[in-house]
């Protein structure tokens, strides 16, 4: 049995998909199978991961229709046979200790997955940054080296990154709990993020950026298509996995943020032909909350005042242009309201009344 098997979905990345191989390829733990699934690609893609195979018998290359980023993923790990499972993207870089690192605290420490730390490349300023999100420093300074799991950092658990990528996990752990990725959205990655995390016994956090994460304007999750309306189905996907577990009431807040929140910052952010059609959705799935006389009471009386405002006018509004009025108007008394407090403060009204 090999050390570690490393699933590569494969979609239009002919640019980048020759670094991210060559990070895979040249790994100082040189037992491993990588297991790539072009998923329909319409460029050279394919032509190079048979180069590639040609090269190095420890790559499989599976050729299939297009079917997503879930369904690709899926395939590759129902082939793998190492101890360890390593889910790659195709357009970033792992670095070429990563695997070597991960499997041997793995390993020391048998643990059901090891979180580690990766870096943002924005592509467009030719910078790399380390941020938050993934290099998750709170955790990190809570956990130390121990081992874990959800329950020992409550507080914590949204501070850690969803991305499968910035994971090393026991392939038996994820067999054994039957975890895949939902099928046919973006976003996918939420989902299994939380199944893995609350089904795991055991949990280690190396501290090392190990990982390069590429930004791109037409990346998935930048490109503001149609499938941003994904999210909505996400969120009430991750939904059902904190019930199942018995976790919902205790972080409702946080999850009823997700919800509000989350789904408008990706309305914001979608293209304005695709405005309607999300403001849509997102108005069907509001009215299932407000039908539901006792969870609705339930849902808004958790909610800020900014999240609440939100949720009403979605559901008062019947084009999306009603509802962009509806906060445009509010984040002006907001933003009113805030120049009044400052204002009456002593000092400025002092200002204020020799300007007069």
């Amino acid at each position: 049995m090999v050390k570690v098997s490393v699933v590569i979905p494969v979609y239009n990345v002919e640019d980048f998909l020759g670094e991210c191989l060559d990070s895979i390829t040249n790994q100082t733990l040189t037992d491993i199978e990588i297991i790539c699934v072009n998923d329909g690609s319409k460029d050279k893609s394919l032509d190079i991961l048979k180069d590639y195979a040609a090269k190095d018998e420890r790559i499989t290359v599976i050729d299939q229709e297009n079917g997503g980023h879930a369904v690709a993923t899926n395939r590759g790990m129902q082939m793998a046979s190492g101890e360890y499972l390593f889910l790659m993207d195709s357009d970033d870089i792992l670095d070429l200790t990563a695997l070597e690192k991960t499997y041997s605290l793995a390993e020391k420490k048998q643990v059901d997955f090891v979180i580690f730390q990766a870096i943002n490349y924005y592509m467009d300023k030719d910078e790399y940054l380390e941020e938050e999100n993934y290099s998750m420093n709170a955790l990190a300074d809570y956990v130390g080296d121990s081992v874990f799991n959800y329950k020992d950092i409550r507080d914590h658990i949204f501070d850690i990154t969803v991305t499968p990528w910035s994971k090393l996990y026991s392939r038996r752990f994820i067999e054994d709990n039957n975890i895949t990725f939902p099928e046919g959205l973006v976003f996918d990655d939420n989902v299994f993020f939380w199944d893995v995390l609350f089904a795991a016994d055991r949990i280690t956090f190396l501290r090392q950026h190990l990982f390069k994460r590429r930004w791109y304007p037409t990346s998935s999750t930048r490109a503001g298509d149609e499938r941003f309306l994904n999210y909505i189905d996400i969120c009430n996907l991750i939904w059902d996995v904190f019930f199942r577990y018995g976790e919902f009431d205790y972080y409702k807040k946080e999850l009823f943020d997700k919800k509000i929140g989350t789904i408008y910052y990706w309305y914001k952010n979608i293209q304005d032909e695709f405005k309607e059609l999300f403001f849509n959705a997102m108005k069907d799935d509001y009215k299932k909350i407000d039908d539901d006389k006792n969870f609705r009471k339930y849902f808004t009386e958790n909610l800020t005042e900014r999240q609440r405002t939100i949720f009403t006018s979605v559901l008062k509004s019947q084009t999306h242009e009603e509802f962009d009025l509806y906060m445009k108007n509010y984040e002006l008394e907001v933003e009113n309201k805030h120049l009044k407090e400052l204002l009456d403060k002593p000092l400025l009204k002092l200002i204020g009344s020799k300007l007069r």
